[in-house]
């Protein structure tokens, strides 16, 4: 949807965190006198200080907030979703005439410059990171932005046609698009998010459109390992790069396992279509690091090795890391909010593993100790090989580590589970592992 078509249009800004209050900006820009609807369930006093203070200083806004924020949808002709809130549980309060878009349709039908798409399950960070530092060192023009980086809206001012926007795209932001980028990437598709979607089928769905509106002038660069993105890219009218046809010979980098050899594999097609060789691609792939909470080595205390893997919260993820770090994991954290996902294939690797010590955070935690039992014929059979702990803070789970890992092995903070619930999200768990780690590690 073009911006100039919301002039004359009553206007609903769904969701006031940190899209919202980009999309606000940007509208206030645009039309400095319009009122402005906002709905958001949190009550005033529970917006982050951004959004208060924008509250208080700006007259003309219509202010929708609390529980009956959804009852205001009706009020307006076109709503603006943030990606946090489900089109499942705004449809009732919507009719046909209503234009349901987002920030990122938005985008898409207003940026002037060539878009490129990253999107999968994981590794999309990481990946348009590698993708955003190869072509910036190479004194390429682009901007990183969407899930990482700026909100895409406060770059449009800006944009120019011969830059680069590097967009890493959720689910949740593909969910109702409507056009695809120039050159998408596709990694892989697990089940995740199966609380916000009305089924996994839905949530395949929305990661397709990162190609399903592409043409034959566009790139579609895709893994063909996973069954869910090979079916999708069978129907894609893009040139097709499949990962198995990038060879990067034998290379040093500082991505380390198989799931980020894919990640690598993904920028380095991407910097190819854009032109680059691959001297000077790898130049800068080589030296590049994993991003925080993404098996970041935290470092060694006591002759412990503690890794901060926060950022895998489904199975498969946790099942990726400890294929990387190999027999030397003895301790791992496992366990948050229950999203409905499946533990048997990670809980048969653990058992058949070297890992000794299972530190179990709430809900899952409890699920994956049923899970064990299950696989295991008796309760004594589980407690003589592993000892494991339920606990309900982060600073008892790194005591526990310390107390029970050996010199010379690994714990790792892998929980296979959404942080919410304990934690109020990735990042504040693996801070406050790394923050605890370090005061244990030092008194």
């Amino acid at each position: 949807m073009k911006a100039a078509e919301l002039e004359n249009k009553k206007v609903l800004i769904l969701g006031f965190g940190r899209e919202g209050v980009d999309t606000f900006n940007f509208l206030r820009r645009l039309f400095p006198n319009k009122l402005i609807g906002i709905a958001d369930k949190a009550p005033k006093e529970k917006l982050d200080a951004k959004a208060r203070n924008l509250i208080k200083k700006d007259k003309k806004l219509k202010l929708h907030l609390g529980q009956d924020y959804l009852k205001s949808l009706k009020q307006y002709e076109v709503i603006i979703r943030s990606p946090g809130i489900a089109p499942k549980i705004i449809e009732p309060f919507l009719t046909e005439r209503q234009k349901l878009t987002s920030q990122t349709g938005i985008f898409f039908d207003e940026c002037p410059g060539k878009i490129m798409g990253i999107t999968g399950t994981k590794g999309k960070s990481t990946t348009a990171s590698l993708i955003y530092e190869i072509l910036k060192g190479n004194g390429i023009k682009v901007r990183l932005a969407g899930n990482i980086g700026k909100p895409m809206l406060s770059l449009l001012g800006s944009a120019k046609k011969n830059v680069y926007y590097v967009l890493e795209l959720s689910s949740h932001q593909l969910l109702d698009l409507k056009k695809s980028p120039h050159i998408a990437v596709l990694l892989n598709i697990f089940p995740e998010h199966l609380d916000y979607y009305a089924g996994f089928k839905e949530y395949v769905n929305s990661k397709a459109n990162i190609t399903k509106y592409q043409t034959k002038d566009d790139f579609l660069i895709f893994n063909q390992d996973n069954e869910f993105v090979k079916k999708i890219a069978s129907k894609s009218k893009a040139k097709k790069i499949s990962l198995s046809s990038v060879h990067l010979k034998r290379r040093d980098f500082a991505l380390k396992g198989k799931f980020n050899l894919y990640n690598i594999k993904a920028a380095t097609a991407a910097a190819r279509v854009v032109g680059l060789k691959d001297k000077n691609i790898f130049k800068v792939a080589e030296s590049f690091k994993p991003l925080p909470h993404r098996l970041e080595y935290v470092s060694k205390y006591k002759g412990i090795c503690f890794y901060n893997d926060a950022l895998s919260t489904i199975p498969e993820a946790t099942l990726a890391a400890l294929e990387t770090l190999g027999s030397d994991v003895q301790t791992i954290f496992l366990g948050g909010f229950d999203r409905g996902l499946e533990f048997g294939k990670l809980v048969r690797k653990i058992l058949n593993s070297s890992i000794k010590n299972i530190i179990l955070f709430p809900e899952t935690g409890e699920k994956i100790w049923r899970e064990m039992l299950k696989q295991t014929e008796k309760h004594e059979d589980v407690l003589k090989k592993h000892k494991v702990f339920l606990v309900q803070s982060m600073e008892d789970a790194v005591k526990l580590a310390y107390e029970f890992t050996d010199r010379g092995k690994i714990c790792l903070l892998s929980t296979a589970s959404p942080s919410f619930g304990l934690f109020r999200d990735y990042k504040e768990k693996g801070d406050l592992f790394k923050k605890f780690v370090k005061k244990h590690g030092t008194d």
